[in-house]
């Protein structure tokens, strides 16, 4: 094993597709960071979870467990509005508010079991615009590619919004190192790199004299954190969500741009849960290779 790094940051969003918490400490399950993505939007109309992708209104929002510590699929998050109010998920006015804030008739769900299958699945008027839909929110300007993942998507992927039985899109843990941020910053120096643009769950601080967007080097590789362990199993290709303004940041169109031309469309990479564990701020993290 070589040692790459330390945990910086660790962050939950216990909300699909609002700014979430910065944490301590936090259990890494199966399912991602305890409290992850445990609550998400659903469009009245269309009967189908939406995300910051579709409704980028949503990261003007910060989401925050009720139950700091200790939490579980169906525990009650509190909700900072961009007007200042606070709301709970138990408030029986939040509905109204997230649908004054989207535009589009909408209910605040709580995670359902995989036998409630058509709970996650994805809304089709026809075979195609599904797709066009989704292609649209990557926002790539004229010459740009989009990712190669859309021609080829998994049939799960067809079907339903999210992963079956969770709001999480491709795999429950997303990182970043900050030598990819400072690479990007040095790449666009007029661009505010703030991490919390890119909803990763860890911040890793690599090692001096590590330098460029490391992270993509370790695909199909495992990471030692702690008592934990993550496969990393792909990169993380950028849509226009990014861009977006939040509560503390504003719009920046450059920054899509960047990662685009630069950076092969990828920022971070994607994780699958290997070995359950507490991780914490500080842990060293250390890199396996493949036959570990």
């Amino acid at each position: 094993m070589i040692k790459v790094g330390t945990v910086q940051q660790i962050w939950r969003y216990p909300v699909k597709g609002m700014a979430g918490e910065s944490l301590n400490y936090c259990h890494l399950g199966d399912m991602g960071l305890q409290g992850d993505r445990i609550w998400a939007l659903q469009d009245t109309a269309r009967q189908e979870i939406q995300s910051c992708k579709f409704r980028p209104q949503l990261l003007r929002c910060v989401a925050r467990c009720r139950s700091p510590q200790m939490t579980g699929p169906h525990d009650e998050v509190d909700i900072l509005l961009p007007d200042g109010r606070v709301m709970g998920s138990d408030d029986p006015l939040i509905h109204q508010a997230l649908t004054e804030l989207t535009g589009h008739d909408s209910t605040l769900e709580s995670l359902r079991p995989l036998a409630e299958l058509d709970f996650y699945r994805r809304h089709k008027k026809d075979d195609h615009t599904w797709l066009e839909e989704l292609k649209a929110t990557f926002d790539r300007e004229e010459g740009e590619p989009l990712p190669e993942i859309l021609d080829d998507l998994p049939s799960a992927a067809k079907d339903f919004v999210s992963i079956p039985g969770t709001f999480f899109l491709v795999t429950p843990f997303h990182l970043l190192t900050t030598a990819t941020l400072a690479h990007m910053q040095q790449l666009n120096p007029e661009a505010d790199w703030n991490v919390q643009r890119f909803r990763p769950n860890l911040v890793i601080e690599t090692l001096p004299g590590m330098e460029g967007l490391v992270e993509q080097a370790w695909v199909d590789n495992k990471l030692r954190i702690g008592r934990a362990t993550i496969e990393c199993n792909s990169t993380t290709p950028r849509c226009g969500a990014v861009t977006r303004s939040q509560q503390s940041l504003e719009s920046d169109n450059s920054i899509l741009r960047t990662i685009v031309q630069k950076a092969d469309q990828n920022l971070g990479v994607y994780g699958a849960i290997k070995q359950s564990a507490v991780i914490r701020l500080g842990d060293e993290v250390f890199l396996q290779n493949s036959d570990c």
